[in-house]
């Protein structure tokens, strides 16, 4: 350790929810670490304790709140130290928390990470650090963030911030704001810059960054221009992002991304639901047959595409029929692979005040586990269909069960796993596809 930094206040951070709760930790660690303070991976050793909080489920908040009692214990062994929380539950819940949870010291909202030092410095015995004001402008644009925990292969770049969508069911136009785009120069910057430093692939991170645009005089950039920009940078370097909202996905983007190779060939377009009747309450601005042809064109355009979604299953007044529908999409569809929920009732949205949550929990329950078993069937046979195929690989790390393997995904984002042989973390391999489960490919290389 280098002489000047002995003396550094120590900061953890913990990261709950989605990639954007991920982006804002790297970027609240490049403020702290610009402002003399030191990360730690061990929170036992930290003067800061920093919790980044995710509110989109209820489930995710009751995973917070129990973590947070595991760090007042360690703030009973260790009185000096300061615990935090960011992000959307602080927006959300700052009374509430300061009431229930008070031996917390700061909360802080997701616009509001440039007045951490400010705030930690004014920190008086007995005195809370809060600041929850949500911003119209604020993007972070010109923080270079910390890579937190990072393979230096993979890296997030958040190119905007905020929704205004209003799904009915959804917290998120309440805890992040008004939708604004950043820069789109300093996000091709960051993207230059990250691939200078090694790393081989990013995912270009926004609540719906189909919506993304930057006016600058009579130039105009929308997300199709700013991915293709990103593609130029050099094809060695992959693109992914997420995520995008059926409504706003257009034709053009997807002849961009069958344009360029290491724009990645998967989509994930969350549906929510295939009841047309469901999409409405859900205010989602789209019909099951909306869906369906957005669809079709990504099948048209970009064949060896796959495709991912969101399901929430038990949304107020779902009937059976409603649920069928879904079962029924996803078979049409064939979705590579899902993310699957039972609707969570979140406090202060549209659908809590407007519908009753009137789908019990053994059925929430009931029909969820068909969506996940039908899925799990579906994943399976998208992933026979690579059997005894060649795959182009990113090599990410070492296999979980064995030293001797590595493990990447594909531009599918399909995680296969094969012999090490003499490859390096960060170099490309092409792989002959052998044995496939429903999560993964296995293989070995193709010379």
């Amino acid at each position: 350790m280098e002489p000047q930094n002995i003396f550094k206040k120590k900061f953890f951070i913990e990261t709950y929810g989605c990639q954007m709760n991920f982006s804002d930790s790297e970027i609240v660690a490049s403020i702290l670490t610009e402002n003399s303070y030191q990360s730690t991976d061990n929170y036992k050793d930290a003067d800061f304790i920093f919790i980044n909080t995710c509110s989109i489920r209820d489930n995710a908040e009751q995973r917070v709140r129990n973590r947070l009692q595991e760090y007042k214990s360690q703030k009973k062994r260790n009185p000096t130290v300061k615990i935090g929380v960011l992000g959307c539950m602080a927006e959300r819940l700052k009374e509430k928390l300061l009431e229930e949870e008070n031996f917390i010291d700061l909360i802080i909202g997701p616009d509001a990470y440039r007045d951490l030092p400010l705030l930690i410095a004014d920190l008086e015995p007995g005195q809370k650090g809060i600041n929850v004001l949500l911003s119209n402008e604020e993007t972070y644009s010109d923080i270079n963030p910390v890579r937190l925990n990072s393979n230096g292969i993979n890296a997030f770049i958040s190119i905007m911030r905020g929704c205004e969508n209003f799904c009915t069911y959804c917290v998120v136009p309440f805890t992040r704001g008004k939708e604004r785009s950043r820069n789109p120069e300093s996000i091709i910057n960051e993207a230059k810059d990250l691939f200078e430093k090694g790393f081989r692939e990013v995912t270009l991170l926004g609540q719906n960054v189909n919506s993304y645009a930057w006016n600058e005089g009579e130039t105009i950039f929308n997300f199709s221009i700013l991915i293709e920009k990103i593609a130029q940078i050099d094809p060695k370097l992959r693109v992914r992002y997420a995520t995008s909202h059926p409504k706003d996905m257009s034709d053009e983007l997807l002849h961009i991304i069958a344009k360029y190779n290491n724009l990645c060939k998967t989509i994930h377009l969350p549906v929510q639901s295939g009841s047309s009747n469901i999409l409405k309450k859900m205010n989602r601005k789209y019909t099951r047959e909306d869906y369906l042809n957005r669809i079709k064109s990504i099948r048209n355009i970009l064949p060896n595409c796959a495709i991912s979604t969101d399901i929430i299953s038990g949304f107020c007044g779902e009937t059976e029929e409603d649920h069928q529908e879904t079962i029924s999409l996803m078979k049409e569809v064939g979705f590579d692979y899902a993310f699957m929920f039972k609707y969570s009732e979140r406090p202060d949205t549209l659908a809590a005040k407007k519908y009753p949550d009137d789908i019990p929990e053994e059925i929430k329950n009931k029909r969820l586990q068909e969506i996940i078993d039908l899925q799990q069937e579906l994943s399976h046979q998208s992933n026979l269909k690579d059997l005894n195929k060649t795959t182009e690989v990113l090599v990410e790390g070492f296999s979980k069960r064995s030293k001797e393997h590595l493990t990447g995904r594909n531009s599918q984002n399909k995680v296969v796993i094969f012999p090490k042989e003499n490859f390096q973390i960060g170099e490309y391999a092409i792989v002959l596809i052998k044995e496939c489960s429903s999560a993964t490919l296995k293989g070995i290389t193709s010379h």
